[in-house]
């Protein structure tokens, strides 16, 4: 097992990184918790895992109860946690009961809101079963949920009591989620580790082909970089948080226009980085071979590398949306250099219509 401190004063936590040990999660659970009862939330593709850590919880003295949610984007939505909501209520949840949110980021967002909602905050254990969440959505202490307007609109910053990720659990992971995951991964290399970039590109096929020891690796190197971040700026108060959105408002765009349900966060994510690219050659920021590294790279690891041909319009509406625009004007995470992005509020959106003609045409 190696670990990974999240530096956050009297709300620090670890982020545990195993392979093929969701026993341990019990012990862990019970260190950071001293409530009897754990309020158990998963979907139908990972209730095998779910049994195990409920399993683990019981061996270490927690009464767990497992409610499974059906899976997919579509169902992290208001309704969903106020369902949470009405279960949490009916078994007298209390604060000090532990939910523990076992399956990828859609489970992790709306049990975490859940947990930060319910009774003005309950103890979050976080148990991510994707690479999308073990590198990205577990970690940090963002949970939200989505409106038809706009993707995780409504949310709140709550960190977790612990992290417990085994890559093991990976081996179930579909094919196409698990690229999905590795655009997140893609994404810390261009904003701050070359180096993790090129391990990328010298091992894409090792990656993509989940060999063990380059999976672990880029867990924990994408949780450390994380951490750094999120102990900088917690709150995205100071703008340093940001760097994290790369991609992220073209994406969000991407996902909403597409109904949450045709492209996945990463593959989403994955075109949005190379739109983001290419934004930052329009703007003078990164020459035309920062852009076609990135898309070589994304097409080795089977992801996008530009947008389905959805509306121009409707696309730039849902920025204007962006939780990190201001008064209708986008803001938008730009690349400097492999390893460096700074955060714009001064994009002429001619600019950003411009780039998006080039791929949506």
């Amino acid at each position: 097992m190696s670990s990974v401190r999240v530096d956050l004063g009297s709300r620090s936590y670890d982020i545990a990184v195993t392979a093929g040990d969701l026993a341990g999660v019990g012990p862990f659970a019970r260190q950071r918790s001293g409530g009897s009862a754990a309020f158990l939330v998963t979907d139908e593709h990972v209730v095998p895992h779910a049994a195990a850590v409920s399993d683990a919880l019981a061996a270490a003295g927690f009464a767990p109860l497992t409610v499974i949610l059906q899976p997919g984007e579509a169902h992290k939505a208001l309704a969903v946690a106020a369902q949470l909501y009405d279960r949490l209520a009916e078994a007298r949840a209390d604060r000090h009961t532990l939910v523990v949110a076992v399956g990828g980021g859609v489970v992790g967002d709306v049990a975490g809101f859940v947990a930060a909602t319910y009774a003005r905050g309950v103890p979050l254990l976080m148990v991510p079963t994707t690479l999308l969440a073990m590198v990205d959505s577990s970690v940090g202490g963002k949970v939200g949920i989505n409106h038809p307007l706009a993707k995780n609109l409504i949310g709140a910053f709550h960190q977790p009591v612990g992290v417990w990720i085994d890559t093991a659990t990976l081996a179930t992971l579909p094919d196409r989620e698990y690229r999905s995951g590795l655009a997140e991964v893609v994404k810390y290399g261009v904003i701050l580790d070359p180096e993790l970039f090129a391990f990328l590109e010298g091992n894409a096929d090792a990656v993509r082909e989940r060999a063990a020891d380059a999976v672990r690796h880029l867990v924990a190197r994408s949780c450390q970089l994380k951490a750094d971040v999120v102990r900088q700026d917690e709150r995205e108060e100071t703008g340093h948080r940001a760097i994290l959105n790369y991609g992220h408002t073209f994406g969000h765009a991407f996902e909403t226009v597409g109904g949450y349900g045709a492209w996945l966060h990463g593959e989403a994510v994955a075109a949005g980085m190379v739109c983001a690219a290419r934004l930052g050659e329009v703007r003078g920021l990164v020459g035309p071979e920062f852009t076609l590294r990135l898309q070589r790279l994304l097409v080795r690891l089977r992801l996008p590398t530009r947008p389905e041909r959805w509306p121009l319009d409707e696309v730039l509406t849902t920025m204007r949306g962006d939780k990190k625009a201001v008064a209708g004007r986008l803001r938008l995470v730009l690349p400097r250099q492999l390893g460096e992005v700074a955060l714009f509020d001064d994009v002429p959106e001619e600019d950003v219509r411009r780039v998006l003609e080039e791929f949506l045409a």
